[in-house]
C-alpha cells in the first residue's frame, strides 16, 4: 500500500525543493535555476510562516512534489490572498494524479489561512498547465502581468 502525505515543510526539506524549483526553472521561460538564490528565499519562506508556506508532497516517505504559497495582503479583496508561486511534481511521479492532490492540499491549506483569492502565473504558451488549472477552477484575467527586475 502506498502512503501520500502532503504537509508543510521544513528546514530539513530545504534541498529536496531546490532540486525541484531546478527542474521547474528548466521547464519555465523567464526563470533559471540558481541553487544560491533558491536556498535564500526558501529560507525566508521557512522562517517567516506568517507571509508564506511551502507545502511538501511525499509518496512512500520520497520527496514528489512542492508548492508553495505568499500571502499578501488585497485591497480588492479585502484581505489575505494567496499567490502560488511555485508548483512541481517531480519527474519520475508525473501522470500519476499527484499534481491534483497537490493543487487541491494548496487550494484548501489556503482557505484554512483565510485567503480570499489565489493567483498563478504560467507560460503563455504552456496550455497543459493552463488546463490542469483551469479544471481546479482557476481562470483567466483581464489583468496582464508586467514586472519591473532590479538587478543585483
Amino acid at each position: 500500500m502506498t502512503e501520500l502525505s502532503i504537509l508543510p515543510a521544513s528546514e530539513t526539506d530545504m534541498d529536496a525543493i531546490c532540486l525541484l524549483l531546478n527542474q521547474l526553472f528548466s521547464q519555465e521561460a523567464d526563470f533559471a535555476a540558481d541553487k544560491t538564490k533558491q536556498m535564500r528565499a526558501v529560507t525566508e519562506i521557512l522562517s517567516q510562516p506568517d507571509s508564506g508556506q511551502i507545502l511538501i508532497l511525499r509518496k512512500d516517505g520520497q520527496v514528489a512534489g512542492m508548492v508553495s504559497l505568499l500571502y499578501l495582503i488585497s485591497t480588492a479583496m479585502g484581505g489575505k490572498v494567496a499567490l502560488l508561486e511555485d508548483m512541481i511534481i517531480a519527474e519520475g511521479y508525473r501522470g500519476r494524479g499527484l499534481g491534483q492532490e497537490l493543487l487541491t492540499a494548496a487550494i484548501d491549506f489556503a482557505r484554512q489561512q483565510g485567503c480570499l483569492r489565489i493567483t498563478l502565473l504560467t507560460d503563455a504558451d504552456n496550455d497543459r498547465a493552463q488546463q490542469f488549472y483551469q479544471k481546479h477552477g482557476f481562470s483567466h484575467s483581464a489583468m496582464v502581468p508586467m514586472r519591473r527586475i532590479f538587478e543585483d
